[in-house]
């Protein structure tokens, strides 16, 4: 079963779309939890329509954390509520993590409404250089799948991070190394065999499908500030570590201020 969740704080122009798009999927073996951060306008309305499960939420990673509490499913999916589902994504997506053998996998992004410039431009400086890096250094946003077991394992989101929470799971994860019998247990090396890893949590970018994205933040902020911005985050956590200040000024949805 897979449980998707979703964060959200005044959504209901976006969270319906998004809705909709799970209900079209083929693959139905799935529950929707809606963490919300207190919404003024009708996004619990809208939630509460679908009759899926809604929980408090806060900042994205609360509200994530919050969600796998209550989740059923033994694979978790954190969606962005300003994020659209392509037809037959759920049923490609998870047929290619298991093909894999994945135990966290996130996602190339492509606009929606579909745009070609801004299309080229995230494919150039962001799904080129995440596939690239792929097994270096990982990048997950937007969308994260992931083994409810290893999310537990390394204790979920990091709730004291300011930005790019989501790229700090997938790198967690795909470091978390599992115990158990390795090569030398055939040597009958018991000290070995009891307590050596066998191998790391396995992390890759899905290829079968993309998920479809809002720009809103790159309109509204600009696209050379928002880049900028992730830009030196990037950096931030590659030389300093985690992003626990609020030294980039990050709000949760700030659109229709």
């Amino acid at each position: 079963m897979l449980s998707i969740i979703i964060p959200t704080l005044n959504e209901e122009d976006y969270l319906p779309i998004l809705l909709e798009s799970i209900k079209r999927q083929d693959f139905k073996d799935y529950e929707v939890i809606v963490a919300d951060a207190g919404s003024k306008d009708k996004t619990l309305e809208i939630a509460n329509s679908y009759k899926f499960k809604v929980v408090p939420g806060g900042l994205p990673a609360r509200g994530r954390n919050n969600g796998a509490k209550v989740a059923n499913g033994d694979v978790l999916f954190f969606l962005d509520a300003d994020t659209v589902l392509s037809d037959k994504f759920l049923d490609k997506s998870i047929k290619e993590f298991e093909l894999r053998k994945l135990d966290i996998a996130s996602f190339c992004l492509r606009p929606y409404p579909e745009n070609r410039f801004e299309y080229f431009l995230i494919n150039i400086f962001y799904n080129r250089m995440i596939v690239i890096l792929e097994k270096i250094l990982p990048h997950s946003a937007m969308g994260i799948i992931i083994k409810k077991e290893l999310f537990n394992k390394i204790n979920g989101y990091d709730e004291s991070i300011k930005l790019a929470e989501d790229h700090d799971l997938g790198r967690r994860a795909a470091k978390y190394a599992k115990f158990g019998i390795n090569k030398f247990a055939k040597f009958g090396i018991s000290k070995f065999a009891k307590f050596g890893i066998s191998k790391f949590a396995k992390f890759g970018i899905i290829r079968s499908v993309e998920i479809l994205i809002s720009t809103r933040r790159f309109k509204k902020d600009s696209w050379f500030m928002t880049g900028t911005k992730f830009f030196l985050c990037q950096l931030h956590m590659i030389f300093i570590g985690p992003v626990r200040s609020n030294i980039f000024n990050y709000k949760f949805n700030h659109y229709k201020k």
